[in-house]
């Protein structure tokens, strides 16, 4: 056989082995999966939940009209800093002012009255004790002018006489009585005037005290819509009255946010909470959860669910409020806020990456992909196969099985594992493609390359 015969077998030969092992190589490769990995560590676990809203005073009250009149003087302009007691505005007076003077002029006439009635009494009764007196005396002497007329000492005139002396003593008693009498009538008239007049007093008064308006504590006057010169009204059944001004309380500050319906369940009372300020970029403020609230809103109206006639499926929030542990001296009510609430804490836990977990429906695990994939256990369904089963995918040589894992808290990007995993145990992490997609005991190809940008299409 000739040298170039021998050299083009030999090629063909060659080229028929490179075909082989390439198709082998493909064939081995086909149903490889390229992962990205990680590994089940140990580490500390906080879960949090977060809620925007604005900043609140716990304590402000709405300054509002106590009577209808004209402002006359405003002593606060809206921004200052007031003390308890401290006069706001006042509004027109005159006729309440001289209700107030008729009224006092009124209750010093009664008082004297009452006087004049009291000595008028004293005099009664001295006139009835003299009265009283006299008709003792008068009684004596009749009753030894009857002795001696039995006996002829005496003539029937003196006798007689003696008698209707008695008898006009005794009319002047009587009379002396019905003096007290009608003198303490008087008096109790007089008091009767006294009373109402002091009442008719208070009413006045109280009527031009609501022409005045006083900070019922220490504060800052975030609010003043009105100016000298208006007037305001007060309040009618459901119509609202003017309001003059709004005090807030600024030594203790909230943050009244909107918590997501899902989330509500886990905050509680006391739970510590981060604050941040739009207002005031690059600072935490600490804070504690003091109230949760027991209606849900609508999200899109703001409107509670107490007020609505029928039931709706939207978007529902809770009110929380957050005391703020040391607030700055410059904040503002109505500056918008984020709090983030934490509501669990675990220390030293197994921990995996909260993209590591997907589900499998029972009837996907029932069959494995490979004869290797024999040690993902599924947890019993009862016979449901449509029952969905959370786990991970975990490395095992050089096959990904699925293992069906119980999970705890929450944190920022990673859960707590009850059960299921080891420390150390390495898991698919990505992509979340590959996550979806593969099948239980897929042979696999680890990649924790940084993954390629794609490039920007012009």
């Amino acid at each position: 056989m000739k040298t170039w015969k021998k050299v083009l077998i030999g090629l063909g030969g060659a080229l028929f082995l490179l075909v082989v092992i390439s198709f082998a190589v493909y064939e081995s490769r086909k149903n490889v999966v390229t992962v990205q990995t990680g590994k089940v560590q140990v580490q500390n676990l906080a879960a949090v939940v977060s809620g925007s809203g604005e900043i609140k005073p716990k304590t402000y009250v709405n300054v509002s009209a106590n009577a209808f009149g004209k402002i006359v003087k405003l002593y606060v302009h809206e921004g200052d800093r007031v003390k308890k007691g401290q006069l706001l505005a006042q509004l027109e007076n005159v006729q309440s002012s001289a209700d107030v003077s008729a009224t006092q002029a009124a209750l010093a006439s009664a008082k004297t009255d009452e006087l004049a009635s009291g000595a008028a009494l004293k005099t009664a009764m001295a006139n009835l004790n003299r009265n009283q007196a006299d008709a003792e005396r008068a009684k004596l002497d009749y009753e030894r002018a009857q002795g001696l007329y039995k006996d002829a000492l005496i003539a029937k005139a003196d006798y007689d006489a003696r008698k209707a002396t008695w008898q006009s003593a005794d009319a002047a008693v009587a009379q002396a009585k019905a003096q007290v009498a009608q003198a303490e009538a008087q008096q109790d008239s007089a008091r009767g005037h006294i009373k109402e007049s002091a009442a008719n007093l208070r009413r006045v008064s109280d009527v031009l005290d609501k022409t005045y308006y006083y900070a019922p504590y220490d504060g800052l006057v975030t609010n003043l819509p009105v100016r000298e010169g208006e007037t305001v009204v007060i309040g009618i059944q459901n119509a609202p009255g003017s309001t003059l001004m709004t005090i807030a309380n600024m030594s203790v500050i909230t943050a009244e946010v909107k918590v997501d319906e899902t989330d509500i369940v886990n905050v509680k009372i006391d739970q510590p909470a981060e604050v941040t300020i739009d207002a005031i970029p690059n600072q935490t403020f600490k804070g504690e959860v003091s109230e949760i609230g027991n209606n849900a809103v609508v999200r899109s109206t703001g409107v509670s669910t107490s007020q609505q006639t029928i039931a709706s499926q939207e978007a529902k929030d809770f009110k929380v409020v957050v005391t703020l542990t040391d607030p700055p001296a410059n904040l503002r009510p109505g500056l918008s806020t984020t709090a983030k609430i934490t509501t669990a804490t675990r220390s030293a836990v197994l921990s995996i990456p909260i993209q590591a977990l997907t589900v499998r429906l029972a009837s996907e695990l029932k069959a494995p992909a490979s004869k290797d994939a024999v040690e993902a256990a599924a947890p019993p369904t009862n016979g449901d196969d449509k029952k969905e089963i959370q786990g991970v995918f975990v490395i095992r040589n050089r096959k990904a099985l699925f293992v069906p894992v119980e999970t705890g808290i929450s944190g920022t990007s990673d859960i707590e594992v009850l059960k299921g995993l080891q420390k150390g145990d390495e898991i698919v992490t990505g992509t979340y493609k590959v996550l979806r997609t593969m099948r239980n005991g897929s042979s696999i190809k680890v990649d924790n390359s940084a993954p390629k940008k794609e490039e920007e299409t012009t």
